[in-house]
C-alpha cells in the first residue's frame, strides 16, 4: 500500500482520541475499541489511495465508519452470546457466565478524582450491553456524540425516522435502568475506605451498613466457578468478608467514573472492584478477577 500523506496521518491522529471514546462506549472493551479505530484508519487509507474524492468532513466520516465497524463487531458478538444470565434469585447459587465491561483504572488522587466527570462508568456500560446493536449505535452516536439521524440511518439500514425511534427506545431503557448515582467524591471515598477497613478484619456488620438491601454483585472471573451474580446485602457482605484476605493488599482507585478498589498483592493486580453508589450506600459491585482480562488492561500498580 502506498504510504499515506503526512497531512492525512496528522488529521487522523487528531481524531483518534474521540474515535476511541466512540468505540469504547459502543463495545465496552478497550482492546476491541483500539481494533475498531485501527480498522477505521485502514479504511481511510483505502479511500485515500483508490482515487476517490477527498473526504470533506473527515470527523463525521470517521465517526460513522468506526460506528459501522463497531456495529458489525456487536452483531458478531450477539451471534455468539449464550442464554440470558440468571442472578441466582430463584435459589440457585448464581454461578453463571458473567462479563463485566473493561474499566479504565487509575490510581486515586485528588487530580484524578477531579477528572471523573469526563469518564464513563461501568454501570452505564453494563446497561448498554443489554441493548440491541442498532439501538446501541443510535443511542451512543446521537445522544453522546451528536451525530445526526440522517447520517446514522444508512449505517443501521433504516430511515431517519426509524433511527430516531431506535435511539428513543434505547434512551428509555437506559433511563429506566440507571438511577443517577451519588457524585459526592468525599462520600465515595468514605465508603471505599470503610469497605477496606471492614473487609480487612472480616467485619460483617460494618459491611452490611455500607450496602443497599438490594445490592447486586457481578463477578467476572473468566467463566470459572467463581463467576456469577449475587443479590442482596446479606449475600454480598458474606462474600466480601470471606475474601477479606485480598483486602490486605487492596487500594482505592479510580475505576471508570467512580472510586473503586484495586487488589494488588506485591504490585500484581489480581482484582478490580467498581462500585455504584446511591443514597450513601453501595447498590452495585462489579468485579473483574479474570487474569487474562486484567493482563490485557495493562494496569500498572506500584507495590506498597
Amino acid at each position: 500500500m502506498t504510504q499515506p500523506p503526512d497531512d492525512l496521518v496528522t488529521r487522523f491522529e487528531a481524531e483518534r482520541g474521540r474515535l476511541r471514546s466512540v468505540a469504547y462506549r459502543m463495545l465496552g472493551s478497550l482492546s476491541e475499541a483500539e481494533d475498531a479505530v485501527q480498522e477505521g484508519w485502514l479504511r481511510l487509507q483505502r479511500v485515500s489511495s483508490d482515487g476517490s474524492d477527498d473526504v470533506r468532513n473527515l470527523s463525521g466520516w470517521l465517526t460513522t465508519v468506526v460506528g459501522r465497524i463497531c456495529l458489525d463487531m456487536l452483531r458478531a458478538r450477539s451471534s455468539r452470546r449464550e442464554e440470558p444470565l440468571e442472578d441466582g434469585s430463584d435459589g440457585s447459587d448464581g454461578l453463571v457466565e458473567v462479563r463485566v465491561p473493561d474499566p479504565v483504572v487509575r490510581p486515586a488522587d485528588p487530580v484524578q478524582e477531579a477528572e471523573l466527570a469526563d469518564s464513563v462508568g461501568l454501570a452505564l456500560l453494563v446497561v448498554l450491553d443489554t441493548l440491541a446493536p442498532a439501538e446501541r449505535l443510535a443511542f451512543v452516536l446521537h445522544d453522546m456524540f451528536a451525530v445526526p439521524f440522517e447520517e446514522l440511518a444508512p449505517v443501521v439500514e433504516r430511515t431517519p425516522a426509524a433511527t430516531r425511534q431506535l435511539a428513543s427506545r434505547a434512551r428509555r431503557r437506559v433511563q429506566g435502568a440507571t438511577v443517577p448515582p451519588d457524585t459526592s467524591l468525599a462520600r465515595q471515598r468514605e465508603v471505599v475506605d470503610a469497605w477496606l477497613a471492614a473487609t480487612r478484619v472480616g467485619d460483617f456488620e460494618a459491611l452490611l451498613e455500607l450496602l443497599d438491601p438490594d445490592v447486586l454483585l457481578r463477578v467476572d472471573a473468566g467463566g470459572g466457578t467463581a463467576s456469577g451474580l449475587l443479590r442482596g446485602s446479606l449475600a454480598v457482605a458474606k462474600q466480601a468478608a470471606f475474601y477479606g484476605k485480598l483486602a490486605q493488599a487492596a487500594y482505592p482507585a479510580v475505576v471508570g467514573d467512580t472510586l473503586g478498589i484495586v487488589q494488588a498483592p506485591r504490585g500484581q493486580v489480581v482484582g478490580v472492584l467498581a462500585f455504584t453508589f446511591r443514597g450513601g450506600k453501595v447498590v452495585g459491585v462489579d468485579i473483574i478477577a479474570d487474569p487474562p482480562r486484567l493482563a490485557a488492561l495493562g494496569i500498572k500498580w506500584a507495590s506498597s
